[in-house]
This record gives structure tokens, sequence and C-alpha cells, in this order.
């Protein structure tokens, strides 16, 4: 208790609670979508031709990306929704780098009538941690 009776201290500890929060929010708020492990992602593209919507930037996506995956970055994804209405039925497996801007789009795309929605969890970092395939270049 004496720890927190000290002023400085207080600023430590609401830091670190804003950390927390900060870290955790992705996960609380609800987004519309199942998180999908890359093993589970994997299932749903051999078993059920998911469509795969990477929501990074054009050159984050060049980089590397998942084999067959079409590029959408998030903020244009309202303005580029039709592109995506004839998967409407399919699940639809959105990633991002680390999985929270893909959060954020699942939510948009549920707004927009998207019901098989699949985040992939941890993005594409956790696919490359997985020793997955990745494909360079645009296309």
């Amino acid at each position: 208790m004496e720890f927190l009776q000290q002023g400085h201290n207080i600023l430590l500890v609401a830091v670190a609670l804003a950390s927390a929060i900060a870290l955790l929010w992705p996960m609380l708020r609800p987004s519309g979508s199942k998180a999908v492990s890359p093993t589970e992602a994997t299932m749903l593209i051999n078993r059920e031709d998911a469509v795969i919507l990477d929501v990074r930037e054009s050159e984050e996506f060049a980089t590397g990306h998942l084999p067959e995956a079409r590029n959408i970055p998030a903020k244009a994804l309202k303005e580029r929704l039709a592109e995506l209405e004839k998967f409407k039925e399919r699940p639809l497996i959105v990633c991002c780098a680390t999985g929270m801007r893909s959060a954020s789009a699942c939510g948009q795309l549920k707004a927009a009538g998207f019901s098989r929605l699949h985040n992939l969890a941890g993005g594409i970092d956790a696919w490359r941690a997985a020793s997955l395939p990745l494909k360079k270049g645009t296309r």
C-alpha cells in the first residue's frame, strides 16, 4: 500500500494499467468475427474454399502475404466493399500484420452483412511463425 501512496508510483501504476487496456482492447471489443489460428485458417481454405482478405497497406502486402489473398487496405475497405459482395456467403478470413486492423475490418464487414467472418489470430506474424507459405509481390 505504501507503494501506491507515493505520488510518482501512482503514475507508474496508471501507465501500466493503460498499457494493459491497450493490449487487451482488441480482444475485448466485439468484432463480429471468430478468431482462427493459422492451422484453422488453412482448414477453412482447403475444406470450405475460404476467401482471404489482407487489410494491410499495399507495401506491406507486397513483402509477403497468404497465397491467393486479396488486398484491400483497411482505410479503403468501406469504399471497396462492392469487390467483396460476391463472397458474402463464403467464409472470409481477414488478416493484417498482427490481428488488430483485421479485427476492426471484421466489424465493418459484419455491419455490411457478412456473416462468415474469421480473424486470423496473430495475423501474418503468426502465419510466418507457423512456417506456412507466404507469397511476395502484389499478386
